[in-house]
C-alpha cells in the first residue's frame, strides 16, 4: 500500500509540474527565419503567432508568392523550435519516472 500512495504523490507532483510547464510554455517565444533572416516569425513555444517581421526589400507586387512562402518557412522553423522546447522540457521533467518508452504525456 505504500507504494501506491507514493506513486500517486509522485503524480500530483507531476501534475502540478506540468501545469507549471504549460503556463511558462505560454510565456516563452521562439523565433523562426527564413531568407537569411529577411522573414522573421515569432510564436509562443505552444504555437500561438505573436509577431512578424518583414524586410521591407521583400515588398514588391511582382515577389509576392516569395513573400509567402519565407513566411511559411519562418513559421515552420519556429514551430519545431517550441516544439524541441517542450520535448527538452518533458524529458527533464519525467526523468526517473518508469514510464514505458515512447509514451508521451498529454500536453
Amino acid at each position: 500500500m505504500r507504494d501506491v500512495m507514493g506513486l500517486m504523490k509522485k503524480a500530483q507532483e507531476m501534475q502540478a509540474k506540468m501545469q507549471d510547464m504549460q503556463a511558462e510554455m505560454e510565456q516563452t517565444l521562439v523565433e523562426g527565419q527564413s531568407g537569411g533572416g529577411l522573414v522573421r516569425v515569432t510564436l509562443t513555444a505552444k504555437g500561438q503567432m505573436k509577431g512578424i517581421a518583414i524586410d521591407p526589400s521583400l515588398l514588391k507586387a511582382d515577389e509576392v508568392e516569395i513573400l509567402e512562402d519565407l513566411i511559411v518557412t519562418a513559421h515552420d522553423d519556429a514551430r519545431k523550435k517550441g516544439e524541441r522546447l517542450i520535448e527538452e522540457k518533458m524529458k527533464a521533467m519525467t526523468a526517473g519516472l518508469p514510464l514505458p518508452p515512447g509514451m508521451k504525456l498529454p500536453f
